[in-house]
């Protein structure tokens, strides 16, 4: 009879102490599965990229911010617009160089300057400028050729100046906003006597704000600048070529005609 109520008291002991290892692991199971609930309850809600720019906007500051927004609109303006003057100024130079070799053939130096005249671009108002000099000789067609491909290369870089200077305006202005952030930095600690992070935060930001903006925009822009310095390259070596190639060929029409 002991070893009975022994074996009883055992097994009743047992089954209680299963029962009370599975309701923790039944309590643990329901925590685990509330706390993805809550941590995506809790979760921040991500925030466009344009409500974060009005923010910084804001923040930096609506004068000097505006300001450097305005440098980035007109400088890109001014880019723009010489990109597509660029573009439209490129020709083919060889195959205009045998129109105008085909044309003298034909009907001579009128015919060669009709074919300039319906061409796009510097390279062929430099053909037509040398041709109307080509009765005063092969030198002074050679001379007005050069003269004339100098005042087109420098139309090409017109513009390129204010571009420039909306480079070097851009930084200024960041910068600028930089210095008077910390002046009103330096006032909030004159006026609250002390040097704690919150007093100083403010004009601190709003420095850090004005001179990333500024930075941005002339990198922009001068990826722009470069950009076009290298078309204007490229077109100015195709120019002198070209040019050279028609001094031959009409030195050659010549030698035909005698």
């Amino acid at each position: 009879m002991i070893l009975a109520a022994l074996a009883l008291m055992a097994f009743t002991a047992n089954i209680a102490s299963a029962q009370d290892a599975e309701v923790p692991a039944e309590e643990a199971t329901e925590e685990v599965a509330e706390a993805p609930a809550a941590l995506s309850e809790e979760a921040p809600e991500e925030i466009p990229i344009t409500q974060a720019i009005k923010a910084k906007f804001i923040e930096g500051g609506a004068g000097f911010m505006s300001l450097i927004i305005l440098c980035l609109i007109i400088g890109l303006a001014f880019a723009i617009e010489r990109i597509l003057y660029l573009s439209f100024s490129k020709t083919n130079t060889d195959a205009l160089l045998k129109k105008v070799e085909e044309a003298l053939a034909e009907g001579g130096i009128e015919k060669a300057k009709d074919v300039c005249r319906e061409t796009r671009g510097p390279v062929a108002s430099i053909f037509y400028q040398g041709l109307l000099h080509y009765d005063q000789g092969i030198d002074v067609v050679e001379k007005n050729i050069v003269s004339y491909g100098s005042v087109q290369a420098s139309l090409m870089e017109n513009g390129l100046s204010w571009i420039a200077l909306f480079i070097a305006i851009a930084p200024s202005l960041g910068f600028l906003g930089t210095v008077i952030g910390m002046v009103k930095a330096f006032d909030d600690i004159q006026k609250a006597g002390d040097i704690s992070p919150n007093v100083v935060a403010g004009g601190m930001k709003v420095a850090l704000i004005t001179t990333v903006a500024g930075l941005i925009v002339a990198m922009i822009l001068q990826v722009f600048y470069n950009y076009i310095l290298s078309r204007i390259e490229a077109l100015t070596i195709d120019m002198e070529n070209s040019t050279i190639n028609m001094v031959d060929v009409l030195a050659k029409y010549e030698e035909k005609k005698k």
